[in-house]
């Protein structure tokens, strides 16, 4: 038989999806994989049940229903500080996930270098080496997770095609200053480099932190690709619902790669979506209210267990210091902590390009009562010490 892709050998399968499986095999609470075990706003679900019972059953335009296009670019363009046109400047996409793939292939050659930071979110890299471009890992360094300058300049001077911007950052709830992105902006003018972006939790942000979309700085609209999704704002991870916000010139290149990797997102759910996206501004002040109790309550249980943790500015991610644990593999202390103790995580290695086994992470994107039940069995974690007489 004939071998197969080299690309993937060097890939395992995703930790993170990995990691459910085996807290689902233990019966944990599973804080591992990103996703809530509350309901979405009722206002989608009853449109939904709707929709099933009216004509939406059939494609869609390949790059976004008509009147799912209108709401984002209007929610959008108030956000952006900008204009956007939702036929010229918005690819619909099957999560943020395909919309990153799609903006990769859109840019990048076969041969070409792409800036990633690290820590990052897991299909980055992956994405990259899919696309037969190769990755440039640059250290956000802890506690911060602040970049040196002259580490990301001398990734720049490697002549990369784009870097890749996760903000606020899975897993280390990095919110990025706007004196941190005009020195990406700056760097990315001088070295005429494309930046995309992944922005999927612009609403998740904790005072007094601000979100600022790097489209929106002095002369980056026309080298940004911003992907992002309804998966975090609106609480429907499995709805797979993600775009594209860039000039046209770009936009044309990614419907043509969006259309031949998978010809459209789902029709009814992109009508019934659009109910959330004209929600107004009380909407995402409750969400961040809800997040900001969510993430508070989670923090004061870790501090009364007596856990070391990184505090978030954005999104609903923790990372567990496990040092003083004796493990040497995170991986095992993962599948240690959930068959033991009852709480599913994802070990820190998946996200580190550097050799980082001391962390793990955890999130809180869960209704209070799971979370004050991972809590509860979290008070048992001294038992997993090597060497505890626990």
């Amino acid at each position: 038989m004939p071998a197969l892709s080299k690309r993937t050998e060097n890939f395992t399968d995703s930790v993170i999806r990995r990691m459910t499986r085996i807290s689902n095999q233990y019966g944990a609470v599973n804080l591992s994989q990103g996703f809530p075990d509350f309901e979405p706003p009722r206002e989608l679900l009853d449109r939904l049940a709707q929709v099933a019972d009216e004509d939406f059953h059939q494609y869609s335009i390949t790059w976004g229903a008509q009147n799912f296009r209108e709401a984002l670019a209007q929610k959008q363009s108030g956000l952006m500080g900008r204009t956007i046109d939702p036929n010229g400047e918005i690819v619909v996409t099957c999560g943020s996930t395909e919309a990153m793939m799609a903006a990769m292939m859109t840019v990048t050659n076969p041969g070409d270098k792409v800036i990633v930071f690290s820590p990052f979110y897991e299909n980055y890299g992956a994405d990259t080496i899919l696309s037969g471009a190769q990755p440039i890992y640059v250290p956000l360094h802890p506690p911060e997770f602040s970049f040196s300058t002259d580490e990301l300049e001398a990734a720049f001077k490697q002549n990369p095609k784009a870097l890749i911007l996760c903000n606020p950052s899975n897993p280390c709830g990095k919110v990025f200053t706007y004196d941190e992105l005009k020195i990406i902006a700056d760097l990315a003018e001088k070295y005429d480099t494309f930046v995309i972006t992944d922005e999927v939790y612009e609403h998740i942000v904790y005072e007094p932190y601000k979100h600022i979309y790097f489209a929106s700085l002095p002369g980056m609209w026309e080298r940004t690709i911003s992907c992002s999704s309804l998966s975090k704002t609106y609480s429907i991870t499995g709805w797979r619902l993600g775009y594209i916000i860039a000039p046209p010139h770009i936009i044309d290149t990614a419907k043509k790669v969006h259309d031949f990797l998978t010809v459209g997102a789902a029709a009814p759910l992109q009508e019934a979506a659009v109910t959330g996206l004209r929600f107004g501004d009380e909407y995402y002040r409750e969400l961040q209210k809800k997040y900001t109790e969510k993430r508070d309550l989670f923090l004061k249980g870790l501090d009364d267990i007596g856990i070391e943790h990184t505090v978030p500015q954005g999104a609903y991610y923790i990372l567990l210091d496990i040092s003083s644990f004796g493990y040497k593999s995170d991986l095992e202390f993962c599948e240690a902590l959930a068959r033991d103790v009852g709480v599913g995580a994802v070990p820190g290695s998946s996200f580190f390009r550097e050799n980082v086994n001391n962390l793990i992470r955890l999130h809180f994107a869960k209704k209070n009562e799971t979370l004050n039940e991972a809590l509860n069995r979290l008070e048992h974690i001294n038992k997993l010490k090597r060497g505890s007489a626990y």
